[in-house]
C-alpha cells in the first residue's frame, strides 16, 4: 500500500519519529512505496518578510537535496490558504493510491488547525491521517503537576518536572531512520499531481541563506567546540558568538531537541543549555494549556492596562521598528532584526522591555513586527519570551522588571562592539561611548537619531500605570 510522508515544521530526515513510521510502515506493506510531500500556502508564505520567505525556502530545498542524496523527490504543491492546502495533501494522496498520510503533530493553534482540515478533508476521501511525534523532547501537555494534574505556570518547577519526563537509556537517543531504498515516489504521482517549483520570494535575499538539516548538524558541532564550554558565562554577551545559533533550525524542524539533549554532559555550561531547551518547551506546553496567550494576556487583568495609543504612539512605533530610537542596544538590535532575521536573545529582551515600558505599547504590538521578520520564529516562543519580558505572563516578580536600555548595552555589551556593527552613525565613538552619545561633543556627529523618551521618566510613568492598575482590582 503506498503512503504519503507530509513534511510539516520536521524538514529533516533523521530522528524523525512521523517520517520513520511511515517508512516502517510502507515496508511492512511490502512494497516500501512513500510520497514526500511539502505543501506552501501562498497567502501565508507572501505575508513574511522577504528574509523569513529565503529562510523557508531554503530549508525545503534543502530537504528535497537530502531526499535527492537517497534516491527519493520531493513533492512540492503550492496552494492559496488552508483549505486549497488541505484539498492539495488529499490529491496527492489520491495520486499516490495512498489509504494514509503519515505526519508530525503540532501544537500551536496554527497548526493544530491545519492538521485538523487535512484531517477532515482526508477522511471525507477515505485516507486516514496518522500523526506522530512533535518537534519537542516532551510533547506540550505531557508535564503536570502530581498534586491535582494540572499544567504548570512557572518555569523552575516546570524544568524539574521535565528532566523527569526525559526518556532514559536508549529511548533518548535519535530516532533512527528505516531503510527504504529507492521508493521515495509513485510514478503516478508524477503524473497525477505533479510536484511543482518553489514559490518565489517578493524581496531579494540581504545574503545568502543556508539552512537545511546537515547545516544543523554541522551548527551543533561548531556550536560544542566554539561555545558550549562557556555557555553558561557568555550566552547573554551579544557582542560574543555565545549562543548555539540554532534557533531557526529547532524552528523549522531542521534539528531535533532530541539530537541536542542526546549529546549534553554535566557540565555547568551543558546545564545551562538544556535549560534553555527546556524554556522552549515550557512555552510550548503554556501555549498548548492556554491557547488563548498566543495574543491575548496570560494575565487577562493587564488587558486593563493605560497604554499609548494615536499619532505619537504610532511615531514612536516606527522608530522603534526601524531602530531609530536614539538608544545604541535597542536600535542595535531592531536592526539587526532587519537585516538579518535574528536577534540575540539578550538583546530581544531589552527591545521588548523598551516597547512596553518605555513606549507604553502593547507586547502583541512587537510580537506581530517580530513574527514578519524572525526567521527563527515560533509562535510559542515570540509570544511568551514577550509576555514575560512585558510583565504580563509566566513570572512570579513580572511587571516591576524594567530594563535600563544603557546600563543593559554597558553590560552585555561591554566595549561597544556590537552597537557600532548595526548602527554604522556610531562607530567614530571608541568603546562604551557608542553606548551614551549624548555624553560627547561629537556623538551626533554622524546623524544618529536623538533619544525619543526620556528612560528615567518613563520608567517612573510605567511603574505608576502599575499602581493604577492595582486600583482597578
Amino acid at each position: 500500500m503506498a503512503r504519503v510522508h507530509w513534511f510539516r515544521k520536521d524538514l529533516r530526515l533523521n530522528d524523525n519519529e512521523a517520517l520513520a513510521e511511515g517508512i516502517r510502515c510502507a515496508i511492512s506493506d511490502g512494497d516500501g512505496e512513500i510520497t514526500a510531500l511539502y505543501v506552501f500556502q501562498e497567502r501565508a508564505f507572501t505575508a513574511l518578510a522577504g528574509i523569513r520567505q529565503h529562510s523557508l525556502r531554503a530549508g525545503v530545498a534543502a530537504l528535497a537535496e537530502s531526499l535527492a542524496d537517497v534516491g527519493g523527490t520531493l513533492n512540492v504543491q503550492v496552494a492559496r490558504e488552508l483549505n486549497d492546502a488541505a484539498e492539495a495533501v488529499v490529491s496527492v494522496a489520491k495520486a499516490a493510491g495512498a489509504k494514509e498520510v503519515h505526519a508530525m503533530r503540532l501544537y500551536d493553534p496554527a497548526g493544530v488547525e491545519e492538521q485538523n482540515a487535512v484531517g477532515v478533508a482526508l477522511q471525507a476521501a477515505g485516507i486516514f491521517l496518522r500523526l506522530t511525534g512533535s518537534n519537542y523532547a516532551v510533547a506540550p501537555g505531557t508535564v503536570l503537576k502530581p498534586s491535582d494534574g494540572t499544567p504548570y505556570r512557572v518555569y523552575t518547577p516546570f524544568y524539574k518536572a521535565w528532566v523527569q519526563h526525559l526518556p532514559a537509556g536508549a529511548e533518548s537517543q535519535p530516532k533512527p531512520l528505516p531503510q527504504l531504498g529507492q521508493n521515495w515516489r509513485s510514478p503516478r504521482v508524477a503524473e497525477l499531481a505533479p510536484s511543482m517549483p518553489l514559490p518565489q520570494c517578493t524581496e531579494p535575499a540581504p545574503f545568502k541563506v543556508i539552512a537545511g538539516e546537515a547545516f544543523a548538524l554541522r551548527t551543533f558541532e561548531r556550536f560544542k567546540q566554539r561555545a558550549l564550554a562557556d555557555y553558561d558565562e557568555n550566552r547573554n554577551r551579544a557582542d560574543l558568538s555565545g549562543t548555539s545559533h540554532l534557533s531557526h533550525a529547532l524552528a523549522h524542524g531542521e534539528i531535533h531537541p532530541r539530537t541536542l539533549l542526546a549529546q549534553l554532559g554535566d557540565s555547568q555550561g551543558e546545564e545551562v543549555f538544556r535549560k534553555e531547551i527546556a524554556w522552549r518547551e515550557f512555552y510550548a506546553d503554556v501555549l498548548w494549556n492556554y491557547p488563548a496567550s498566543l495574543g491575548d494576556y496570560y494575565a487577562p487583568v493587564f488587558a486593563k492596562m493605560r497604554y499609548d495609543t494615536g499619532a505619537l504612539a504610532e511615531e514612536r512605533l516606527a522608530a522603534w521598528c526601524s531602530g531609530n530610537t536614539g538608544y545604541p542596544m535597542v536600535d542595535a538590535g531592531m536592526r539587526q532584526l532587519l537585516a538579518e532575521g535574528w536577534v540575540h536573545n539578550r538583546v530581544r529582551m531589552i527591545v521588548a522591555s523598551f516597547l512596553v515600558k518605555d513606549l507604553h505599547l502593547e507586547w502583541q504590538q512587537g510580537a506581530a513586527w517580530f513574527e514578519r521578520n524572525l526567521s527563527d520564529f515560533d509562535p510559542a516562543s515570540n509570544a511568551h519570551g514577550w509576555q514575560w519580558t512585558a510583565g504580563t505572563g509566566t513570572d512570579a516578580s513580572p511587571y516591576y522588571r524594567v530594563f535600563n536600555p544603557v546600563s543593559q548595552g554597558l553590560k552585555f555589551d561591554p566595549n561597544g562592539d556590537y552597537v557600532r556593527k548595526y548602527v554604522p552613525e556610531l562607530r567614530h565613538l571608541a568603546g562604551v561611548a557608542a553606548h551614551e552619545p549624548w555624553n560627547y561633543s561629537l556623538g551626533y556627529r554622524e546623524g544618529y537619531a536623538k533619544r525619543i523618551v526620556d528612560h528615567s521618566v518613563e520608567r517612573e510613568e510605567s511603574l505608576r500605570r502599575l499602581e493604577e492598575l492595582k486600583a482597578l482590582r
